[in-house]
């Protein structure tokens, strides 16, 4: 019978690891999915449940991905046509990784950029899923407290993924809406000798391309600077480009490969690529990452250490029959950009008839939503005042804009690629209410103003979440939040 212990105990007796919260689900962006995982939504059997839209899956083309299965059935060693590769598939455990796998892959992620630039089978290091990959990069680049610079907003998962076992941090490079939150060189050089006067070693800087959670990508000029930049300070560049495969619209997507290709004189040792198959694919539970580094001693270091994260062999045979399937890749990446790019235009068709504007994007699978204007002020603690009644009134899981470290309240980002076009409908419906109600409270109370207003007697008008707090009760009630919000 174990011995229980509580938690100071626990501290004293656990590693640091263990009794921290550096795993960061202690934030609102991870309160969001609880609250979905308490409430779900579904069309029958719970209609006024929670509805998903803050977990950036791609399951618009799912229906492709079973019709090949169904058409292939040899790919799996668990049927009949497949079984007699069982053997050699089961007992394989080498994490180079099947030959094979790594040369489709290797071949998907050309294909996937556009054909811009190729990539080496023998650079390809595997990964259990993107996190794996970025924790393995990480390890291999920084020691503990040294630092990476990160332009913000940023995935909130990188300061789990990143920093949470390695003991890396990340340091922001501060960007702005007033040019689309762009890197510029400025903020770039700012935020490096803000870590210098602070005695921190900077090893690199830490991009994702295209953009999690804005949904841009970065145009050459950009990329040239930051390569420009990493070559001058002999510093790290890990781009992160799982989203690669999503660009639906212009301007056509650039590869930091492309950038290095084009320019021998860089230093490629410098030089590091993040990829996944979770939303290019849409195959997140299949847990592909890959690291693929110029640097030779790094490939070597993250094969080693891949050995604490490995794709399972079975996964990786099933995967180097359908990504060396030519004609099925180039219909199903053609087909995924045109239906995301619908997905896009439909969604934030609806958002702006009813005055909610996105930022301009091109790429991922959601929107950077500006949701300002209903802010009581521009505060961080505003922010989540509102997230709080959107979850528990609304029903719907956004993610705040401070949950991704930007710096500007009133900011969401919102996933639309994860459901299917009625529940878009559902949660647009919902969206149109909330506004609605909203604007006629609005109206109603500069009406009442404006008629008992005599020049003595002045009534404030009140702020935008206390408008929506005297809306019916079931609707409306910012006194009971679902979730509580890590401040």
């Amino acid at each position: 019978m174990g011995l229980h212990v509580d938690d100071h105990s626990n501290y004293n007796v656990l590693s640091r690891i263990a009794t921290s919260d550096g795993h960061g689900e202690n934030s609102s962006y991870f309160d969001g999915w609880k609250a979905y995982d308490n409430d779900p939504f579904h069309p029958i059997d719970n209609p006024k449940g929670v509805i998903q839209m803050g977990l950036a899956e791609n399951q618009l083309c799912l229906d492709l991905t079973h019709q090949w299965i169904k058409q292939n059935p040899q790919a799996s060693i668990c049927t009949g046509e497949g079984v007699s590769e069982f053997k050699d598939v089961a007992n394989f455990q080498d994490y180079h990784g099947l030959p094979d796998f790594r040369k489709a892959i290797a071949r998907f992620m050309g294909k996937a950029r556009g054909g811009g630039a190729m990539f080496d089978p023998e650079r390809i290091v595997m990964s259990g899923g993107a996190t794996g990959a970025q924790e393995n990069i990480a390890f291999c680049l920084a020691n503990p407290g040294e630092a990476f610079l990160i332009p913000t907003p940023y995935y909130p998962g990188f300061d789990r993924d990143f920093r949470w076992r390695t003991g890396v941090q990340l340091l922001p490079i501060q960007c702005h809406s007033f040019n689309n939150f762009k890197i510029t060189e400025p903020a770039l050089v700012t935020a490096y000798q803000t870590a210098q006067r602070s005695n921190i070693t900077v090893k690199g800087i830490l991009v994702t391309n295209p953009s999690n959670p804005l949904g841009t990508t970065l145009d050459r000029e950009t990329l040239r600077t930051l390569v420009s930049f990493a070559n001058e300070k002999r510093i790290h560049l890990v781009c992160d480009e799982i989203f690669s495969g999503t660009v639906f619209d212009r301007p056509t997507y650039v590869s930091v490969s492309e950038i290095v290709e084009e320019e021998p004189y860089y230093d490629r040792d410098l030089i590091h690529i993040v990829y996944s198959l979770s939303k290019d694919l849409g195959v997140p539970g299949f847990r592909v990452g890959v690291i693929y580094s110029y640097n030779d001693a790094v490939v070597s270091c993250a094969r080693k250490m891949s050995s604490f994260g490995l794709v399972s062999t079975q996964t990786q045979h099933l995967l180097a029959s359908m990504l060396g399937d030519d004609d099925f890749t180039t219909k199903f990446l053609a087909e995924s950009r045109r239906r995301l790019s619908r997905r896009h235009k439909v969604f934030t068709a609806a958002l702006h008839r009813v005055g909610i504007k996105c930022l301009e994007s091109n790429a991922g699978l959601f929107c950077w939503m500006n949701l300002k204007h209903l802010l009581n002020e521009a505060t961080v603690e505003a922010e989540l005042e509102l997230w709080r009644v959107i979850i528990k009134e609304v029903k719907l899981n956004m993610s705040p804009g401070s949950s991704f470290h930007c710096s500007e309240p009133g900011w969401f980002r919102v996933c639309f690629a994860n459901m299917d076009d009625n529940t878009m409908e559902t949660a647009l419906k919902r969206i149109r209410t909330f506004v609605d109600r909203g604007n006629d409270t609005t109206a109603a109370q500069a009406k009442k103003k404006k008629k008992w207003s005599d020049g003595s007697l002045r009534l404030s008008l009140p702020r935008r979440i206390e408008e929506l707090s005297i809306m019916t009760p079931r609707l409306i009630s910012p006194h009971s939040p679902l979730v509580r919000a890590a401040t």
